[in-house]
């Protein structure tokens, strides 16, 4: 059957020209560096960063992010290879097609899929969260513990704006899907239009981060970070989806840090949805490779001075009952006094910021889906550009209907943990493919080599593979389910329709005529 044909270099190399019926170019360095970074720095720090203390590292959080950056850094020199190479749309779906075959191509595509929505669901929940925090403060007015949950949640809070709810029952995140329609809409706009409102947003939240470490600092009470690393004896804690048992392998010690770094890992990929870009780019054999590392570097420098200043200001138990979504602006107004008027303006950035997040993740998997598409792998709908805006409108409107659902109805922790395992499965495979192009075909010209890759490459393979290890077994059934529905996809339609298979050379010729015959 072919399973592991794959897709000629020289192909994909002709398939990224610029023509009227192609994506646009008109991304820069600083755009791209902007794009990696307006990914990265929204849910890993404000809201991943207590979940991932509060449930498994405790202070330990700031190793756990050393721990994930370390496996996005060597992760990151490949895609940097690889994006600088293959300047194409599709990230490591189109490098996977091009050294181990459309087979794995199809599995990565498919994953990545998973990762850009539900990243995009789980921030959006954080953003409804941050968004009813904006609403109390400002107005005086939040929106009903039932409107603004999934129905997996139940309020026990005893007191805040939720004090004469107890026991209420949720029932749709509505604000979570505002924002993701509001974004939805200015995707379809256009891409430079996206860049010009995100180049803005990540000046004014990096702008925060910066208030929040630099004045954050001076109230760290040692207390909060002894011991570093959760104890096996802590005991337990309810909370609104759950009890959390720190007697549990991954919930204490260095497995808990280990499970903590694949709680944030799922905020690095802001470096590939940068890879995704690249047929955007105006100069992605050059410009990729910065985007991508730049962006990487400067964020993992904020993410540990972040999550050591947070966990030096409250106690991380603190994070799964009284803070939950919004606990940095619960632990600037408990525990920095006279410092409100930060909090507030905090839950203004974080709102810009999320948005940003929420804008990257529904970019990247439309473009993840119309390579795809280009391809003949699914349905030509998802390849079709608006005749004015030339982006896929139609892909980014049922990528809307799919994101909602997960950001209305399901708790951010659960969609949280499957966003984490599916950027690890993307990133073993590229370091993998690295290592498979570099014997196969060592001629192609390579912008930017990645340095030791003989060490490089199966160590960041090896580090992402001890962070799905420390999954639940709850995460491995969401991804298995998932690869299975991809499997009947593939089976039942992809492998009659693959242009590779059928020996088309170009991309479709007219993206934009409703007659295009895939």
């Amino acid at each position: 059957m072919k399973l592991f044909i794959k897709k000629p270099i020289k192909q994909l190399m002709a398939a990224s020209a610029e023509t009227e019926k192609s994506l646009k170019r008109t991304l820069g360095v600083g755009s791209l560096i902007a794009l990696g970074i307006g990914a990265i720095i929204g849910a890993g720090i404000f809201v991943r960063t207590a979940a991932a203390a509060g449930e498994h590292a405790g202070p330990a959080v700031t190793i756990s992010f050393l721990i994930a950056a370390a496996g996005c850094a060597l992760a990151g020199l490949c895609y940097a290879e690889f994006a600088s190479m293959i300047p194409i749309a599709g990230s490591a779906y189109t490098y996977s097609y091009a050294t181990m075959g459309e087979f794995i191509a199809w599995i990565i595509g498919w994953d990545l899929v998973l990762e850009y929505a539900l990243g995009a669901a789980t921030v959006s929940i954080g953003w409804a969260q941050y968004f009813n925090e904006f609403l109390e403060t400002f107005f005086h007015f939040h929106i009903p513990f039932q409107w603004c949950h999934s129905p997996f949640e139940t309020s026990i809070t005893t007191g805040g704006m939720y004090a004469d709810q107890v026991g209420v029952h949720g029932i749709v995140n509505l604000p979570a899907i505002f924002i993701i329609l509001l974004l939805t809409l200015l995707l379809i706009k256009g891409t430079a239009e996206s860049a010009v409102v995100n180049n803005i947003i990540v000046i004014v939240k990096v702008a925060i981060v910066l208030m929040i470490i630099t004045l954050g600092w001076h109230f760290i009470n040692p207390a909060n970070h002894t011991p570093y690393l959760i104890p096996a004896d802590k005991g337990s804690v309810v909370t609104s989806t759950g009890t959390i048992n720190y007697g549990d392998t991954f919930n204490h010690g260095w497995l808990g840090v280990l499970r903590g770094a694949s709680v944030v890992f799922f905020a690095f990929i802001g470096f590939d949805a940068v890879s995704t870009a690249a047929q955007e780019a105006k100069n992605p054999q050059k410009d990729m490779p910065k985007g991508i590392l730049i962006s990487l570097v400067f964020c993992t420098i904020l993410y540990v001075l972040f999550s050591h200043v947070l966990t030096g200001l409250a106690p991380y138990t603190d994070f799964l009952i009284k803070g939950k979504e919004a606990s940095v602006t619960y632990a600037i107004k408990t525990f920095m006094p006279g410092y409100g008027w930060l909090a507030s303006l905090v839950t203004v950035a974080i709102l810009a910021g999320f948005s940003s997040v929420i804008l990257v993740m529904l970019m990247g998997q439309t473009r993840v889906f119309y390579t795809m598409s280009t391809d003949g792998l699914i349905p030509s709908i998802f390849s079709k550009l608006h005749p004015k805006f030339r982006t896929p409108y139609k892909s980014q409107w049922l990528f809307f209907v799919f994101v909602s659902i997960f950001a209305g109805f399901i708790p951010d922790r659960i969609v949280g943990d499957m966003v984490s395992i599916g950027t690890l499965f993307a990133f073993v495979l590229v370091c993998l493919g690295i290592m498979i192009l570099r014997n196969t075909d060592p001629n192609i010209e390579r912008p930017f080599k990645t340095p030791m890759y003989m060490i490089v490459c199966p160590l960041g393979a090896a580090i992402c593979l001890c962070m799905i290890a420390s999954e639940g077994w709850e995460n491995w059934a969401r991804l298995i389910v998932w690869l299975l529905i991809g499997f009947v996809i593939y089976f039942g339609y992809s492998v009659k329709r693959s242009h590779v298979r059928k020996g088309v050379i170009d991309i479709p010729k007219d993206p934009i005529n409703p007659k295009y015959v895939e």
